[in-house]
Parts: structure tokens; C-alpha cells; sequence
């Protein structure tokens, strides 16, 4: 493994980690599409920055950048609120504009400097590491690792301090601005840390691994547990996951180290919902499959318990008239019967279908209950 194989693996689970983690509050605010728009719309601040310094590597790109990030929150707010558009088409009229004008500004007066849409779009990790932070003289590693790093940082940080406001303003907003939180200044935190997070990972990764990492992972962990501080620690830990092994196969395969990230958290989260032990699809559907043998278990032990004592109703009881009187048809009457044989709730003489002393009980359980 070559030091710049290293070091793009480094800044790959770097910018997963501080993708993900404001990620998960966006998924639990049900905002997912709200790092969509301002990872494409932050294009604009960007351009109008360079073409006023003229410089690619200038901080202002950040602040400016951040600040459009900002500006597309406000205004799909502003939309929101007019209670005329939904916030998910608040989100598609606003990015889409703002995105569209960073482009025909790159077209326009930037078409010979390296801003062009296809880095704008996917990125290139694997020319991170040729873009290294010197200090006196010294090169320390790549730019884009302390810069991700510094961010995720400041996520961390972020997170752990307001933690419990972030908590209770996520799942119970009214509750937290009658306990005086004020959610609208967290909301617009995090906002705040997903554009910054957006604008640090844009150059190396590009906008559409952006959105992969902060709704990806967290989308994934939301399937695999209820607890906040479980999903975060999972989010961080699938991103690195995806972000990795993209990594190798896009170095075996010889493709885009970006869409192969992304596609396998694609891969991830399909894993997940597929697998998940409470919410995957797998297990609903035999949730689903075992909730239907139970309503028919006891709708058959009731309807036995109902005729049992009846001895003119002995058609009532027996299991060729069951397709009859409860109206299922003969195979699956037939499936019936022998899964309550299995289970002991009933026994068959004659003919006749009689209630064992579990049925009688789980009969009167499900009457009472």
C-alpha cells in the first residue's frame, strides 16, 4: 500500500465520519434532502468568491460558500412558511436555481480555471493528496485531511456540547421552546455545520458523495437502533465502512473513486434494510407472515370455544366446514389445523375439532384481551 493510498483512505473516512454525523439529525428531522440542496447550491458562493479573489485557495471561498449554504435554508424556509409550497418542493424550487446559476457563472467567466462541473459533480479523491498543507517549509500530509479534520472536529464538538438541546429540539421541538432551548438557533447550527461540512468535502469529493455520506449511513444506523448516541457511533462506522471498501474497488476495478464509495453505501443500506433484525424488510414481512398464523390460530380456538358446548352445532366444530363457516378456503383451513395440532391447542376425534386445555386458555385470553 503506497503513502498516497493511505492518505486518500485517511480522507475518505475523515469526510464519512463528518458527513455522517450531522447527517443522522437531518434524517431524524426529516430534512434528508436538505443536504441535496445546499451541498449543490454552496457552487454559487463558491464562484461568486473566486471571481471576486481570483484565488482558488482563498478562505473566503469557505465563508462564502457557507453563507449560500445558509442563504437555501432561509429561503426554503421562507417558502415553507407561506404554507403554499411543501417543504420537499420549497427544497426542489430553490436549489435547482441557485445551483444553475453557479454553473452558468463557470461557464461564463471560469471556464479555463479548474472549477468545472465535473469536479463539482463527483470529485477526484485521488488528487487530494497532491494538494499538501506546508508549514515553514515542512509538508505535514494533505490540505484536505487537517481541513476535514478541523471540521470534524468542530462537529464533534458541536454535538457533544448541545447534545441534550439537540435531543429534545429534534424529537419535541415545542417542548424545547417551552423550556426556553430557542430550536430555531440550534436548527440553524446545524445547518450552519452541514453547509460548512458540505463546503470542506466539496473540492475532494464532490457533491453527489456529499449527500451519499450524511443520508447514506445515518439512514442505515436509523434501521438498527432507536437510541441517539448508538445511531451516531453507527453512522460514523458504516461511512468509513463504505467509504473504504469504495476505495479498493474502485482501485481493482480501475473506475470513480467517488461513485464507488457511493454506491457501496448504496450496497450498506440495502444490506440494512433488507437484514435489519427490528426494521428490516425480512423481518416485517415475517412479522407479518407470523401475525397472520396467530389471528388465524385464534380465530379458529374462539370459534371452537364458541360451539363446543353445543352439541346441534357439531358441524360448527369439525374441519371440512371450516371453508363454510369461516370462510377460508380448504388449503389453508387444512394449514390451520395442523399448525394448531402442532401447537396443542387442539385435537381431532371423528372428525371433529375439540379444544385442548391451551386452546380453551388462549381462547378466553383472546375474548378477555
Amino acid at each position: 500500500m503506497t503513502p498516497a493510498q493511505i492518505e486518500i483512505q485517511l480522507i475518505a473516512a475523515v469526510v464519512a465520519v463528518a458527513c455522517a454525523l450531522p447527517g443522522v439529525f437531518l434524517i431524524l428531522r426529516r430534512t434528508a434532502m436538505m443536504s441535496d440542496a445546499i451541498s449543490h447550491a454552496i457552487l454559487l458562493g463558491i464562484v461568486l468568491a473566486f471571481l471576486v479573489t481570483e484565488d482558488l485557495t482563498s478562505p473566503f471561498l469557505i465563508v462564502a460558500a457557507a453563507m449560500t449554504g445558509l442563504l437555501t435554508v432561509l429561503l426554503v424556509e421562507i417558502l415553507h412558511k407561506t404554507r403554499l409550497v411543501k417543504e420537499d418542493a420549497a427544497i426542489g424550487l430553490v436549489f435547482p436555481v441557485l445551483f444553475s446559476i453557479g454553473v452558468i457563472l463557470i461557464a461564463r467567466f471560469a471556464g479555463s480555471v479548474h472549477l468545472d462541473t465535473d469536479a463539482v459533480l463527483l470529485g477526484e479523491l485521488a488528487f487530494a493528496p497532491f494538494n499538501r498543507f506546508v508549514v515553514f517549509g515542512v509538508d505535514i500530509g494533505p490540505r484536505s485531511l487537517y481541513l476535514m479534520g478541523g471540521i470534524l472536529l468542530i462537529n464533534l464538538a458541536f454535538i457533544l456540547l448541545f447534545f441534550k438541546e439537540l435531543k429534545l429540539s429534534t424529537f419535541d421541538a415545542g417542548l424545547a421552546a417551552s423550556l426556553g432551548f430557542m430550536p430555531w438557533i440550534l436548527h440553524y447550527g446545524l445547518m450552519s455545520l452541514v453547509s460548512v461540512t458540505a463546503v470542506g468535502a466539496f473540492d475532494a469529493v464532490g457533491s453527489i458523495l456529499v449527500v451519499a455520506l450524511m443520508i447514506g449511513p445515518p439512514s442505515a444506523a436509523y434501521l438498527l437502533t432507536e437510541r441517539l448516541s448508538t445511531m451516531l457511533l453507527l453512522s460514523a462506522l458504516m461511512g468509513m465502512v463504505g467509504a473504504i471498501s469504495g476505495f479498493w474497488i474502485a482501485h481493482w476495478a480501475d473506475i470513480s473513486i467517488a461513485g464507488s464509495m457511493a454506491t457501496m453505501i448504496g450496497v450498506i443500506f440495502i444490506l440494512v434494510y433488507l437484514l435489519s433484525p427490528g426494521r428490516g424488510l425480512l423481518a416485517s414481512v415475517r412479522r407479518r407472515v407470523r401475525q397472520k398464523w396467530e389471528f388465524a390460530l385464534a380465530m379458529l380456538v374462539i370459534h371452537l370455544s364458541q360451539h363446543e358446548h353445543q352439541p346441534e352445532a357439531v358441524n360448527e366444530c369439525r374441519a371440512d366446514h371450516l371453508t363454510e363457516h369461516i370462510r377460508w378456503n380448504a388449503k389453508f383451513a387444512q394449514q390451520v389445523v395442523r399448525l394448531a395440532k402442532h401447537r396443542n391447542l387442539i385435537d381431532e376425534t371423528d372428525g371433529r375439532l375439540n379444544l385442548t386445555s391451551n386452546g380453551r386458555s388462549l381462547a378466553a385470553r383472546k375474548v378477555v384481551g
